[in-house]
Parts: structure tokens; C-alpha cells; sequence
């Protein structure tokens, strides 16, 4: 039809097609436009192909546009696949820089991994000399300067971009000291890279030099791992070890350095050589004799490994971190509490000094003694805080006095609040006010106010400057019940819904409502609505009311409390009111169906049928059902959807039942269980509608479950209908039933359509049950199954009692089982039915021995009636002897002499002997023949022992009754 920008739309926006197939049939196509086939590519990733495709038809153009206009970022698959396919090189750096963003990680991973990544070198540096800083980019080019050795060295030191991880790896393979160099750089991040290269390679000495420079013991724990005890040092640890005291350290002139170094061998527990090389280097005389960090660390080493030295090196150092290497000192790891008093009084932290006599030393006396010695405000301050602590305040009041230091009053307060102490407690506050200016201060002395009842100086401290939380002590007030006070400081902040509860606090209602209206909060409307409906204030609480209602948040607290104080009538007003409200919300109309369902039913079903849709309706629902309004709930039901429910509904309560709505409901249902609920409901409540319900619900039902939920309750009769309109699925109790109903009609031509046409039942079952049945047509019926089930003899049985000598034969001929043949010609014999016997014979041709036939026929005059059988096996036997002869004839030896007939053969007489005839397999002379006397007929008068074939005269045989001849030749017949 040639609509290719059809095509192209189709390909670029639909989603319902094939892709692989499509992509083939544009592929064949060669279409001289291949977009529709870009446009399929591209959206299923089939980018490899595509490529190979436009390049194999010389489709270049495409190729640039595909990269340049449509998909840049997968620019690098097409790199890739061009590169496969030996694209030439030019072209293909000249489709990189008409590439505007395309993702280096990809284009580069596609084009190392083809080893051509010298192909992309001036097209990394030209986007290098254009200030590129993608890491890609920068591992790229350094990638090719390593390769080519163009001054690695320089890159990896300046480089400030690359991928210190990536390019390291890359490294490692070439160069382990590049590879140091690229992890070095790393400054951190690839440390786990460089300790395994440079352990790998032997560089220990730099190692070490990185490690000291790095002052990172995370770092010096994983080449300082400790020994087992008893476990050999590993050679590269000592070689490490060695390195850094004979060249690392030396070489540093960084005292952290040095310090974080000893850090590692203490962490790495060697105290030995540690305190061998600080004592060499501080006390020796070098130039880090009056390094402080190192007689910090030299100290800090004999606390950890050798406390008997501290003292000694606290007395012959000064250049050292007293309080911090007292704070260790006197730590619980070491508890030197005499070394950490001496350093910190040598240091003049005489307020660390008489902390550890308190604290750790535990002597109050010499504390005491230290700090009159002193005489400093801050010793003096510590001392006071120490006694607060231990209980002692008239002591801790007198030192925090002497020191003039206010700064614990947050600990005073709490102390004289614990002992309910405020008249003593104000003047210390007036002190302490006068040095410090803070909250809780101004906030304290406005509570002690407030609990001495002093409101006269109480109104006059918040009307002056102060920076009180008033707010918080005003609640605080509140809530302990000072209300006289709280009034006054609510009102000094204008927090008019404080204000309004402390009104309704002290029986004020009416200011209590008009600072409500100012305040405009829920909870403040809540509070005054509450304690005006409580005095019976319905006109004030209504106007609270109505602020409340709109809030659904806090509707169904009001609710409570009305009805809780058994004000129905006014809470419904009030509901009643807020429907025309502007803010009148679902939560509204949900309660006041709720309260109508509780106290004015008359005015439910109207309300639900105007206002359903803006109603909660699962609340609505938990209504009707706690008021027993079963017609609003199966309303509510259908109308929300809830189909199941409304049909449990009219299940569980049947006054809300109707018929067409059930059915209406009834088919939405979800839950299958429904259906065999609403059979059981229809029983016992509707029964002759329940064959419509099952007509409606045919398609959803297990019949099998439904047959065994009416036969339980002896109602199948009911659903006949139902029963054959669903045979047709021929299950096996919907024919069970069915057939039991037949039976139980006594319609035996039905039921013996039910059992041809669907044969899934029971039918054993059904027949025992039949073949005691009053009715010949359901005897008839049960031999039919039993004959179905082969279960012969029983059939027979049946049939023979009940005359029905046609079923009998017919039985007889299916088991295809001689005995049972024989039998039933015995029996017809028996009860001397010539034509049940002839017809038996040529019924059961096959089943019946020839032998039994010509016997019976004989013994009871029945020659006429076996003639036609006995015709028809002497032609079968004539046949199948005539095939034999022909199968023999060829593997007879050829006699010296023509053999001839003994004139005893044949009609003239018969052998005294049987004789067979030569095969390969018997004697040669072995042959045997029936002769007859010349004259004879095919009478029956055969002597009881006489058989067919060779067998020997019978000299009391009368010339006019024997059977000795043989009917199918004198020349016997051959094996």
C-alpha cells in the first residue's frame, strides 16, 4: 500500500505488536527509509542488530543520525557493534565527535573490551583540553598513557579526575609501583588496594612512608594485626615494623605523625618497643625533647604499659597536656588518682584538683583544706555543687554565697521545690536575678509567687520587664489549680483559650464564651461547649456547638457528650443545624443518621436515600445493624456495592427480603459460599422460587455441592429442572440425583436415556438398587448396567428371571466369555426354548463349542435348530483347513513312489488309527482322516462319544447315524 509514514507511526507509538517479528519483516522488507525499523530497534534494544543492518545496506546516514539525533546513550552499543563488524576507523572516530552527550563509561567499556581502546585517545583528549572532568574520560586517557608509558608518573600525581580504584587495578598488572602511585592518590579510599600490592611486591618502605604519613589507625591495624600468643610473627609484619622505625619515623619531622605512629604500636600491643624509642626520643636529648605531643604520648604509654614510671615522668616533664592526661590517668581503666591530683595542682587546675578529692579520692576534709587554701571563687563554686549533691543545700547556699556564682540555680531551684521551700527560695532568686538573666529564673519567681499566693507582687513582676515563660508557668498554674493565678497571666499574653477555660474553671460562662470567640480554637470551644452543657446552658453550648461540628476530628467526642448526659433532643437541633453549615462535611450527615437511627427511626430511610452519597457508610451500616433497621441496611448495601452483604442481610433477616432484589444482589456477589447460603435461606423460606435462583446462579454454582446440599435436606425433587439443565456437564451427582428422581418417578424411559447419554455415576450402585425394583423396565434397566460394567453373570441373572431371554443372549455375546455362553444355551435347553437356542447359537457363534451344540442338539431333538450353526462351522473349518493344506503342501518331501490312498480312507471306511498328516514338525506317516460309508448323510445320530475329525470307527454306529466322516476332505489336515 506504500502508507510508510503510517508504518512509522505504528512502529514509534503503538505497543500491542510483535517486536521480534516485526524487526524481521521491516529487516526483508529493505525498506529504502529503514526509520520504522530504527524506531523498533530503539524501543527494544535490538540496537546490535539494528546496527549491523544499516551498515551491511551501506545505510551510514542513518547510522549518524541514530547516534546524533535519536539515541546518543546508545551511542556506545553501535561504537561497539561498528567495531565488530571492522568498520573503519576514521568513520568511526568521526561519529564520535558528532556525538554531543554520549556516556563515556559505556563507550569506553565497549571499546577496551575489544582492545581498541587507542582508538578513542584523541577524541578523550580533545574533550580533556575542553575542561571534561568525567571520571570515565580521565580513566580513559590515563588508561592509554600507562599502556603507551607516556610520563605515567605525572598523570597518576596530577591528575585530579580519574578513578583512583579502576586505573590502580589496571596498574597492577603492569607497574605494582604505578599502581601504588594510583592508590596512593586515592587518599584513603583504595587503602585495602595498596597494603595488598605493596605487600604482594615487597615495597614495605613505601608502605611505611603511607601509613606514617596517613595517621590513620583503622589503617595501622591492618598491617599491625596482633600475634596470637604463641603464634610466630608473620615476616612481612616485621619487615613493615622495621621500615618504620629505621626510616619512617626518622624521616618525619611531624610530631602527629610520630604521635598517631605510637598510637598504632600500642593498639598494636608492642609497649616494649614503643616506650624504648619515646624514651630515646624525649629524653635523650633530640629535637622533640619539648615536642608536647610526644611527652604526651611518653606519659600516656607508661599509664598504659608501665604505671610504676608516671610519677617519675610527671616529676621530669613540664611540657605536657596535664588535664588531659590526668583525666586518662584517673580513669576507671587505671585509677591513678594520686598521679592525676599531682598533675593537675602542677598544672594550676585547682578545680580539677579538688574534683578528684571529691570524686574519686572521696575526702571531704582535705577538699575542704584545698580549697581555704586556694581561696578561689570557682573551688570554692565546685565545693558548693558537691555538697548540693550530697543533700547538704543550707551548706551549698552559704558556699554558692561566698563564691558569688549563680550558676547553678537550675540545681538550687530543684532542691528548694523537692523540700516545698519558696519563702526562702525567692530572695535567692532576687540574688541570682540580679547576675543572670534568664527564663527559668524570671519563670521560678513567678511560680513561688503564684504558690505563696502573693498576686500583688505577682501582677507587678510580669507588668515590668522580665523573659518569664509565662505561657508555660501560666499552664503549669492551671494545671495544679491556681486559677486566680493563671486568669492573670493568661491575660497579660492574651492567650484568650487559656483564659476561657480558667472562666469556665471559676463559673464564668459567659466571659468564658466571649473568649472563646476570641481565641477561635476547637479545644477551647470543646471545653466551654462541655461545661455549659453540664449546668444545662444549651443556648451557649449550641454556639459552641456549632464551631465544633465542622471539625470531624472532634465531632464524635460532642456526640458522646450529649448523650451521655441524655440530652438527645438538643444534640439532634444542634446536627439538624449544621446540615446547612458551609462546612458541613460527611461526618455530619453519617452522625446524624446514626442518631436518628437510635432516637428518631421515622426519619432514617429519608435521610439515607437524600444524603447516602455524602455519608460514611460503614458507620451507617454498624448503626442499622446495632438498631435491628434491617430494610435501611440492605439499602446502604446495594447502594455502596457490597452486594454480599446485602445478600447476608436478607439471609440472616429475612423481613428485609425481596425476592427481585435478591436476585439483583445475588448475582454480583464475590463470595461463592453466598450462593449455597442463599439456597439453604430459599428452602426453608421461598422454596418454589429456588429453582429461579438456581437458574439465575447455573454459571457460578458446584452442582456436585448443590446436589449434596439438597439431598441433605430431602428437597431434591424441587430442582429437577435445574438437574437437566445442567447434565449436560455430566457430573456425577447431578446424574446420580437426577436418576434417583427418575427412579422415584418411575419415568424408566427417561432414566434409561440419563444412563446412555451421561455414564458418570455410580452405576453398580444404581443397578443393585434397580434390580429389586417392582417394575420389569428398571430390572431391565439394572441388567444393562451390570451388563455395561461387565459384570456378565449378574446380568444374566437378572434377565433370566425376569424372562428376558433377548437380554440374556445379548449379554452373553458382549463378555465374549464361553462358560457364560455355554450356560445360557444349557439353560434355554432347560426350559426347552428351541428359538432362544438357535438364536443363541448364532448369537454367541463364536463363544459356543461345537462339540456342546451337536450334544445338546442330539440329547434333546434339537438337530433342526443347531443345523444353521453347524452349517456355518463346517464351512469356517472347511476354510481355515483348506488354508493350512496350502501353508503345508510346499514343505512335504517328495516320495521315491506315487503314494496312493489306502482304499480304508476316505468314504469308504475309517482308520482304526488316527493318523497326521507329515510335517516339519511331526512324523511323517502321522496323518488322520474321518471316513464315511458310501450312502451316508449328514444325519445327526452321532454316538455320545463320537467328535469331529480323525477319530476311530465306531462299530456300534448304525450306517444311517453316524457323523464319521470328515467334511473337509480323506486326506486329513496338516499342522
Amino acid at each position: 500500500m506504500g502508507q510508510f509514514k503510517e508504518v512509522e507511526r505504528v512502529c514509534r507509538d503503538s505497543s500491542v505488536y510483535d517486536p521480534v517479528k516485526v524487526k524481521e519483516f521491516l529487516k526483508e522488507s529493505k525498506l529504502q527509509d529503514p526509520r520504522p525499523l530504527i524506531h523498533v530497534c530503539d524501543r527494544y534494544d535490538f540496537v546490535e542488530e539494528l546496527t549491523q543492518y544499516l551498515y551491511s545496506n551501506n545505510l551510514m546516514k542513518y547510522i549518524d543520525v541514530y547516534v546524533t539525533k535519536v539515541s546518543p546513550q546508545k551511542a556506545p552499543i553501535v561504537i561497539g557493534k561498528l567495531l565488530d563488524l571492522d568498520c573503519n576507523e576514521d568513520y568511526i572516530k568521526n561519529l564520535l565527535n558528532q556525538i554531543a552527550q554520549c556516556p563515556v563509561d559505556d563507550l569506553c567499556e565497549q571499546v577496551e573490551k575489544r582492545n581498541r581502546l587507542r582508538l578513542l585517545q584523541p577524541w578523550l583528549e580533545t574533550r580533556v583540553a575542553q575542561g571534561n572532568t568525567e571520571t570515565a574520560t580521565h580513566n580513559a586517557i590515563g588508561k592509554i598513557y600507562i599502556t603507551l608509558n607516556k610520563d605515567p608518573q605525572q598523570f597518576l600525581i596530577n591528575n585530579q579526575f580519574y578513578d583512583s580504584e579502576i586505573v590502580g587495578k589496571f596498574c597492577e598488572k603492569l607497574d605494582p609501583a604505578l599502581a601504588y602511585l594510583a592508590y596512593r592518590r586515592a587518599g584513603g579510599a583504595c587503602d585495602d588496594d595498596l597494603i595488598r600490592v605493596t605487600t604482594e611486591n615487597g615495597l614495605f618502605k613505601d608502605l611505611a612512608r603511607y601509613l606514617v604519613e596517613r595517621q590513620d589507625l583503622d589503617l595501622w591495624g591492618k598491617v599491625l594485626v596482633k600475634q596470637e600468643e604463641g603464634e610466630a610473627e608473620s615476616p612481612s609484619r616485621r619487615a613493615l615494623i622495621d621500615q618504620v622505625v629505621q626510616t619512617a619515623l626518622p624521616e618525619t619531622t611531624n610530631p602527629d605523625e610520630v604521635s598517631t605512629t605510637v598510637r598504632a604500636f600500642m593498639n598494636a600491643e608492642l609497649p616494649n618497643e614503643l616506650i624504648e624509642l619515646l624514651e630515646r626520643i624525649v629524653l635523650q636529648g633530640t629535637d622533640f625533647s619539648n615536642n608536647k605531643n610526644l611527652q604526651n604520648l611518653l606519659i600516656l604509654t607508661a599509664i598504659k604499659a608501665g604505671k610504676e614510671k608516671v610519677m617519675d615522668y610527671v616529676n621530669r616533664l613540664d611540657n605536657f597536656d596535664g588535664p588531659e592526661i590526668a583525666r586518662i590517668a584517673v580513669g576507671e581503666q587505671y585509677q591513678l588518682y594520686e598521679e592525676g591530683f599531682v598533675i593537675y595542682k602542677k598544672t594550676n587546675h585547682n578545680v580539677d584538683a579538688i574534683g578528684v578529692l571529691l570524686d574519686y579520692i572521696k575526702d571531704n576534709e582535705r577538699a575542704y583544706e584545698f580549697a581555704d587554701r586556694c581561696n578561689e571563687s570557682e573551688v570554692w563554686s565546685r565545693l558548693a555543687k558537691a555538697q548540693l549533691d550530697q543533700g547538704q543545700v543550707h551548706e551549698s547556699l552559704s558556699a554558692f554565697i561566698k563564691a558569688n556564682d549563680a550558676s547553678s540555680y537550675v540545681d538550687v531551684i530543684a532542691a528548694a521545690e523537692r523540700i516545698n521551700n519558696y519563702n526562702e527560695l525567692i530572695p535567692y532568686l532576687k540574688m541570682a536575678r540580679n547576675t543572670v538573666k534568664e527564663q527559668y529564673l524570671d519563670t521560678s519567681l513567678i511560680y513561688a509567687y503564684a504558690k505563696t499566693e502573693k498576686y500583688g507582687d505577682l501582677e507587678e513582676f510580669i507588668s515590668s520587664p522580665n523573659v518569664a515563660q509565662i505561657q508555660n508557668i501560666g499552664e503549669r498554674c492551671y494545671d495544679e489549680g491556681m486559677y486566680n493565678a493563671a486568669k492573670l497571666l493568661f491575660q497579660n499574653i492574651n492567650n484568650n483559650a487559656k483564659l476561657a477555660i480558667c472562666y469556665v474553671r471559676l463559673g464564668k460562662f459567659r466571659e468564658a464564651v466571649d473568649a472563646a470567640t476570641k481565641a477561635n480554637s476547637v479545644g477551647t470551644w470543646k471545653e466551654v461547649n462541655y461545661a455549659c452543657v453540664d449546668v444545662n446552658e444549651f443556648r451557649l453550648a449550641g454556639l459552641c456547638g456549632l464551631h465544633i461540628i465542622v471539625h470531624p476530628d472532634h465531632l464524635e467526642e460532642l456526640i458522646l457528650h450529649y448523650e451521655k448526659r441524655g440530652h438527645s433532643t438538643e444534640l439532634l437541633k444542634l446536627m439538624e443545624q449544621g446540615l446547612g453549615l458551609e462546612g458541613a462535611h460527611a461526618g455530619i450527615f453519617t452522625e446524624l443518621a446514626i442518631l436518628y437511627s437510635k432516637y428518631l427511626p421515622s426519619k432514617l430511610m429519608e435521610h439515607i436515600k437524600i444524603f447516602h452519597s455524602r455519608m460514611n457508610v460503614s458507620k451507617i451500616l454498624r448503626a442499622c445493624e446495632k438498631g435491628l433497621h434491617w430494610d435501611h441496611a440492605v439499602y446502604l448495601y446495594k447502594e455502596d456495592g457490597q452486594f454480599d452483604n446485602a445478600v447476608r442481610t436478607m439471609v440472616d433477616h429475612p423481613i428485609a427480603f425481596s425476592h427481585d432484589l435478591f436476585l439483583d444482589c445475588i448475582q454480583k456477589v464475590r463470595n461463592q459460599e453466598i450462593h449455597y447460603k442463599a439456597i439453604n435461606f430459599y428452602l426453608e423460606q421461598h422454596p418454589l422460587e429456588l429453582t429461579r435462583l438456581l437458574q439465575v446462579l447455573t454459571p457460578n454454582l458446584d452442582h456436585a455441592r448443590v446436589v449434596h446440599q439438597l439431598r441433605k435436606s430431602k428437597n431434591l425433587p424441587l430442582v429437577v429442572e435445574y438437574l437437566k439443565d445442567v447434565q449436560k456437564e455430566n457430573l456425577s451427582a447431578v446424574n446420580e440425583a437426577l436418576n434417583e428422581i427418575l427412579v422415584d418417578d418411575e419415568d424408566y424411559q427417561a432414566l434409561r436415556d440419563s444412563v446412555d447419554a451421561y455414564e458418570n455415576f455410580d452405576q453398580i450402585s444404581l443397578a443393585q438398587k434397580l434390580e429389586k425394583h417392582e417394575l420389569l423396565e428398571f430390572r431391565r434397566i439394572a441388567a444393562y448396567l451390570y451388563r455395561k460394567n461387565k459384570r456378565y453373570p449378574q446380568s444374566v441373572k437378572l434377565s433370566k428371571a425376569d424372562k428376558m431371554y433377548k437380554d440374556c443372549i445379548d449379554c452373553a455375546s458382549d463378555s465374549d466369555d464361553p462358560e457364560l455362553a455355554e450356560d445360557i444355551l444349557r439353560f434355554f435347553v432347560s426350559v426347552h426354548d428351541k428359538e432362544c437356542f438357535c438364536a443363541t447359537l448364532f448369537t454367541c457363534y463364536k463363544l459356543i463349542k461345537p462339540d456342546v451344540a451337536l450334544e445338546l442338539a442330539w440329547r434333546h431333538g434339537y438337530v433342526d435348530f443347531v443345523m444353521p450353526y453347524m452349517i456355518q462351522f463346517v464351512k469356517n473349518l472347511s476354510d481355515k483347513v483348506k488354508v493350512l493344506d496350502e501353508r503345508t503342501q510346499t514343505q512335504q518331501e517328495p516320495e521315491t513312489d506315487a503314494q496312493t490312498l489306502d482304499p480304508t480312507y476316505g468314504m469308504g471306511g475309517m482308520q482304526p488309527m488316527l493318523a497326521i498328516a507329515p510335517t516339519a514338525y511331526n512324523d511323517p506317516s502321522a496323518q488322520y482322516g474321518m471316513g464315511m460309508a458310501p450312502g451316508m448323510n449328514m444325519g445327526m445320530g452321532m454316538q455320545p462319544n463320537m467328535g469331529m475329525g480323525g477319530m476311530q470307527q465306531n462299530p456300534y454306529a448304525s450306517s444311517q447315524s453316524s457323523m464319521g466322516s470328515n467334511p473337509y476332505g480323506n486326506s486329513g489336515y496338516q499342522y
